[in-house]
């Protein structure tokens, strides 16, 4: 028994033979092969069940077996869909199918469409990529003009304060080379490619990420430090950015430590410029300071000799293209300096703008940046703004100045004619504020200031008194507070010192590019007014509502009045100062009031009136007279008219005080009435015995006497 006939019954046997006989007579005709009734079919038509063993179909039970148009045996597909060769069942959408590529008649056509997903790009990812192959490149060829090109080729000037960032920060973590280059690059494209505003709005970032870097970088707070004190002293930054930064950081914060380094450690050590632009010893650029000695030498040069062709030779050696309007400014000061050279420094300037070797742009800043300056420049050369006006058409008219710088906004209260008179104000008050500050002799600047004249000018010798100060010691200080006391009792009226802090705060941004604290120090002032009774509360809020909206000097003003607000504000004012040099304004009054009761309790009239002389502070006597006559409503004793007396003919209490004393009672005189109800009636006589003593001016008390009932004859 063959082992491949399985496990067969007789009769499947013999069946199997008569199949296997009827196949071989079949297949020897062609035209039979193919018919329905092959053996295979007639193995299906009896549905023969074969056992486990190996069967003629391969081992595939007999009843799963088709016989297809190749006559070969196939597996019958479920849900009958066919196999292998045949068009499947209706709607067939098997994914099984498979494209081979290997096929000669591979159509990729027939590949399935496939979506691929695609990144949009950010511009500022684009731009943050460019940038760093520009800084990249600045470092190693360092050219600043290429620099300076290729970002402004770039575009997107809207993204400049990440360029800021980056530019630091990639330098921060190079060498003292890098580093300088890298400042020498931030004043190069100031004004000209990135604006003032997009400088300081990338170091805000770098601050904000002072945090970040620290971690990267070891000494980072002190290296960042240092950059920002070089952009103060390069005038990138002004010093009040400092202390604007501090009020939107977290005291904890690394770029709170930033600011502190860069303010204690760098900015006020002194000759800090110089210590500053040293710092990174080494460099290939010239410092600042370096390039504006070069341009001072080589201006004085062509003075001498008077050779335009080589001054410009000289200019454009100095290879700085973006800082000629240091060369523009220098020349116009000297001009000035030297009315002689005049002539010679227009030609030079000429010159250079027909060559196209100083820009439009860098002959505008030039000139600008000396209109701003012509403040303290008065101070050294007295002319300079008529100078200034005169040489401004002569360029215009020329034309190597563009003519809008005239319309310009920097310029309007620079150019226009100033009237003489106010001119000539201005030097002599700075000259008479100077000497006070020399003598602190109040009532020796009160006659000076009375001999001038020009009391419709008391604003501006405020501005400028309290200006000064601001750049000067605390001893200044406090005198400018104590003098300020004094000339509102004696010349100044309340509207004069409005109007006066009017201008100092509207002027208060373009302060702070000099002075470091300004915005502070303004506060502190307004603040010491309100506490010495020179303005009142009140006048705070006129102040405010004469500025425009959200400046900085609405913030002074706000400042001012939460250290008036704060608890024991007026003796921490009147010593703001540290005490200056005088009596502070509480402790003079507490002293008059003691000297007062001791002499109505039977003291000693000379003796009174020698203590008022040890006051030292003749500016205060008013308040003298003035509780001199209340105290004396009060007790319902006329001796203190006998102390007001004496003190007027020693010439102790002048005319003025003994008026401006009267004054401050006859203001207080409602409140005064609550208290003492005959307060007006004594008052009304006090001012009948004033006048026929000659106490009091002849313009007070006519609308006072009307509106006071009348004293009886008795």
């Amino acid at each position: 028994m063959a082992s491949s006939e399985g496990f067969l019954t007789d009769e499947q046997r013999e069946m199997l033979k008569i199949a296997s006989q009827n196949a071989g007579t079949l297949s020897s005709s062609p035209k039979l092969s193919s018919s329905p009734k092959s053996p295979t079919s007639l193995l299906a038509d009896h549905q023969l069940k074969l056992p486990c063993g190996k069967s003629p179909t391969g081992g595939i039970a007999v009843r799963h077996v088709r016989r297809s148009h190749s006559g070969k045996f196939v597996r019958v597909k479920k849900d009958g869909a066919g196999g292998k060769g045949t068009w499947g069942k209706l709607l067939d959408t098997d994914g099984e199918s498979h494209i081979d590529r290997n096929d000669p008649n591979y159509d990729s056509g027939e590949e399935p469409y496939q979506l691929v997903g695609s990144t949009i790009s950010d511009p500022l990812d684009e731009y943050k990529k460019t940038v760093v192959s520009i800084i990249e490149e600045y470092f190693s060829t360092g050219v600043v003009e290429l620099a300076a090109s290729d970002l402004r080729e770039l575009g997107s000037s809207e993204y400049h304060p990440y360029f800021i960032k980056r530019l630091v920060s990639m330098a921060m973590d190079r060498h003292d080379k890098e580093k300088e280059m890298a400042s020498v690059l931030l004043s190069a494209l100031y004004s000209d490619v990135i604006s003032p505003a997009q400088i300081r709005d990338g170091f805000v970032m770098l601050l904000e990420s002072a945090d970040d870097l620290a971690v990267d970088i070891l000494d980072a707070v002190d290296i960042l430090a240092l950059f920002l004190a070089r952009a103060v002293v390069d005038d990138i930054l002004p010093p009040v950015f400092i202390t604007r930064a501090k009020k939107a950081l977290p005291e904890s914060s690394k770029g709170f430590q930033v600011l502190q380094t860069a303010e204690k450690s760098y900015l006020s050590a002194p000759h800090h410029a110089e210590l500053v632009e040293r710092r990174w010893g080494g460099s290939t650029h010239v410092t600042v300071e370096e390039v504006k000695k070069k341009i001072d030498d080589l201006l004085r040069e062509y003075v001498e000799n008077g050779d335009t062709f080589e001054a410009c030779r000289c200019i454009r050696a100095l290879g700085v293209s973006f800082f000629h309007h240091e060369v523009v400014k220098r020349s116009l000061v000297l001009a000035m300096e030297n009315e002689t050279a005049e002539p010679l420094i227009l030609k030079l300037l000429k010159e250079a703008a027909e060559e196209g070797l100083i820009s439009t742009s860098q002959m505008i800043k030039g000139f600008a940046r000396l209109a701003e300056s012509l403040d303290d420049l008065a101070l050294d050369i007295p002319s300079a703004k008529m100078l200034f006006q005169s040489l401004v058409p002569k360029a215009t008219s020329e034309g190597w100045l563009d003519a809008s710088f005239m319309k310009s906004s920097a310029v309007d209260g620079v150019v226009q004619n100033e009237d003489k008179r106010l001119r000539q104000y201005k030097e002599e008050v700075v000259t008479i504020i100077h000497e006070y500050f020399l003598s602190d002799d109040i009532p020796e600047l009160i006659r000076s200031l009375e001999d001038l004249g020009f009391p419709e000018y008391n604003p501006i010798f405020l501005k400028k008194l309290i200006t000064l100060a601001m750049d000067r010691k605390n001893r200044e200080k406090e005198m400018a507070s104590v003098l300020l006391s004094a000339l509102h009792i004696e010349i100044f009226s309340t509207e004069d010192i409005v109007n006066g802090f009017v201008m100092l705060l509207e002027s208060a941004e373009d302060t702070a590019l000099d002075i470091l604290d300004a915005s502070n120090e303004l506060a502190l002032f307004l603040a010491r007014a309100v506490i010495d009774d020179v303005l009142a509360p009140l006048n705070l809020e006129e102040i405010g509502s004469r500025l425009p909206p959200n400046c900085s000097g609405c913030e002074t003003v706000r400042m001012a009045r939460t250290l008036i607000a704060a608890r024991h504000a007026g003796e921490r004012l009147l010593r703001c100062w540290g005490g200056g040099t005088g009596w502070a304004v509480e402790d003079a009054k507490d002293k008059i009031m003691k000297l007062l009761e001791e002499y109505e309790s039977g003291g000693v009239v000379g003796e009174a009136c020698q203590c008022i002389r040890d006051l030292g502070m003749p500016f205060f006597n008013h308040e003298v007279v003035k509780k001199a006559l209340v105290m004396a409503m009060e007790k319902k004793n006329d001796r203190m008219l006998d102390l007001l007396q004496e003190c007027f003919s020693e010439g102790l209490i002048t005319i003025n005080q003994m008026t401006k004393g009267f004054t401050r009672v006859k203001d207080g005189l409602e409140d005064l009435a609550l208290d003492i109800p005959n307060a007006k009636e004594k008052f009304s006589f006090y001012i009948e015995h004033g006048k026929k003593k000659g106490w009091l001016l002849q313009s007070f008390g006519l609308s006072v006497m009307e509106a006071l009932p009348t004293v009886e004859a008795s």
